[in-house]
């Protein structure tokens, strides 16, 4: 694995009621970042929650946040999530025709900008815009539900994309979202991706740091 594997913990697994407490259940466990899953119920099939939840929990925690956007015209609500304290915001290339476009609207409001593909997409489809991105997140789940099963050929996409970055973005960031937990980690810790989030296996731990040490050791 890198020198330090960023551990991403999805807020989607949390108890929503307990918000608070999920957060600093993240911050002892020695979480480097917080996943936050923004769903409108028609990229995907569920609705989770908006910026005002981005906003509250950026009140609660010095973590950073890491809002992934899994919505129909993410250009329409970047303004929203960058006043509510992101600090990398995410979309989906298969939901925005303008994609460079609106990864400069993003930085042009002084967050990182993120681009995510589902499974079903090559790297191909995001050549063109990996030199303007601060990071890639790969899907390794169809996005949608929290709880599934890695699709393992997914993770080939990490090799492709750090061959592209490294000729013209050598500082991108390449996450995986999905199906990780004890069971697949050794798989993910071959293609040592920059980001790794977990959402429901984070929260079922009896012991979180020893679960995130887990993820982030060699």
């Amino acid at each position: 694995m890198n020198k330090h594997t960023i551990i991403a913990p999805s807020f989607l697994a949390a108890d929503f009621t307990l918000g608070k407490e999920s957060i600093k259940l993240m911050e002892e466990g020695g979480a480097d970042w917080v996943h936050l899953d923004v769903m409108d119920g028609s990229f995907v099939p569920d609705i989770t929650f908006g910026h005002k939840m981005v906003g509250d929990i950026n009140t609660k925690t010095d973590l950073p946040l890491d809002v992934h956007l899994m919505v129909e015209h993410p250009q329409s609500h970047i303004d929203n999530f960058i006043k509510a304290g992101a600090d990398y915001i995410t979309f989906h290339m298969e939901a925005e025709v303008h994609s460079h476009r609106t990864v400069e609207l993003i930085k042009q409001g002084g967050v990182k900008a993120g681009i995510s593909i589902v499974p079903s997409t090559p790297v191909s489809a995001i050549k063109e815009l990996i030199p303007y991105l601060d990071l890639v997140l790969v899907m390794t789940v169809n996005p949608g539900f929290g709880g599934q099963i890695m699709i393992p050929r997914c993770l080939n996409k990490i090799e492709e994309i750090r061959e592209i970055s490294s000729r013209v973005n050598p500082s991108l960031l390449v996450s995986i979202d999905g199906g990780v937990n004890s069971d697949t980690i050794n798989v993910i810790k071959t293609y040592a991706p920059d980001v790794i989030v977990t959402g429901s296996a984070f929260f079922k731990a009896k012991d979180k740091k020893s679960y995130i040490n887990t993820l982030r050791s060699k």
